[in-house]
């Protein structure tokens, strides 16, 4: 019997599958980055107890589930062989089959990226134990970066599981000891929130939100609190990269704040993966300049 073909020590069947995988979750996802701001925000609406909430209280907007996905422009409701991801896209031509309006890009580019970032994950990691958890904290940044340049928000109901599951994992001897782990959580939270604090008595503004100081502390949880230097350093350097480049291109007055979730989240991302390599590489290069 021939060899299975491998691709850096994993099975390419194992990729195929991983990328049908990765192309179902996507699709899932978009669901979740469109419907889970609104869900949020009726839910904080109804409990806060606003005048007429009680009396009249609003509709609520579509859950994660339930109700099927629908055109935003003419509302039909989309066929099962509309929604199979990227193919139908391509077959539909980027548009609704009932009214001819034009399909978001997002929504193929969030599939793509996803299945994209599952492979990358199942490569460089491999058949282990802590594969799954890895691609939880995976698809679980994707949602948190796009909410977040949506809405300039990181909701507590995905990064607070994060931070609990990153602790759980590391229980069991995941990617750092428990120990690391815990203080990674602890000063993770610690480190933003005294930055935002000093910074808003120096410049009278806020630089960062309360999801930032959370979605640290989850990443510290998962990294340990070793790798939360190279966190922010590499969070930082691709904000500033990516503002200066904004900057430069957008007129002043079409300017609008950036969130610092999205970089958290790649810099987290590319830690979890080849934090060790960088750090090897940072402590060779040191040696060698001194």
């Amino acid at each position: 019997m021939d060899a299975i073909p491998l691709v850096h020590g994993t099975p390419v069947v194992v990729l195929l599958l991983i990328a049908v995988l990765g192309l179902a979750v996507g699709s899932f996802l978009n669901v979740v980055i469109l419907r889970l701001p609104p869900r949020l925000a009726w839910q904080w609406q109804t409990s806060a107890g606003t005048p007429g909430t009680v009396a009249d209280p609003p509709k609520p907007p579509p859950g994660l589930v339930r109700p099927g996905s629908r055109c935003p422009t003419c509302k039909q409701s989309i066929h099962w062989w509309e929604n199979i991801p990227l193919l139908s896209y391509v077959l539909l031509r980027g548009r609704c089959s009932h009214c001819d309006a034009h399909i978001s890009l997002r929504y193929p580019a969030v599939e793509a990226l996803t299945a994209l970032l599952s492979i990358t994950v199942v490569w460089v990691l491999g058949l282990d134990w802590q594969l799954a958890a890895a691609l939880i904290l995976t698809w679980g940044l994707i949602v948190l970066s796009f909410v977040d340049l949506d809405h300039m928000l990181l909701p507590d109901v995905i990064t607070l599981p994060l931070l609990w599951l990153g602790l759980l994992v590391n229980l069991a001897g995941g990617f750092c000891d428990i120990g690391s782990a815990v203080i990674g959580a602890v000063s993770g939270y610690l480190v933003l929130w005294i930055i935002f604090h000093v910074y808003r008595m120096i410049s009278g503004r806020e630089g960062f939100g309360y999801g930032d100081f959370k979605l640290l502390a989850a990443l510290g949880a998962w990294l340990g609190w070793q790798m939360l230097p190279l966190v922010l350093l590499l969070a930082s350097l691709c904000g500033a990269v990516i503002g200066i480049t904004l900057i430069m291109l957008t007129p002043r007055e079409a300017r609008q704040p950036l969130p610092f979730g999205p970089y958290l989240a790649v810099a987290g991302w590319i830690v979890l993966l080849w934090g060790d390599a960088l750090l090897a590489t940072y402590l060779q290069f040191a040696a060698i300049s001194f």
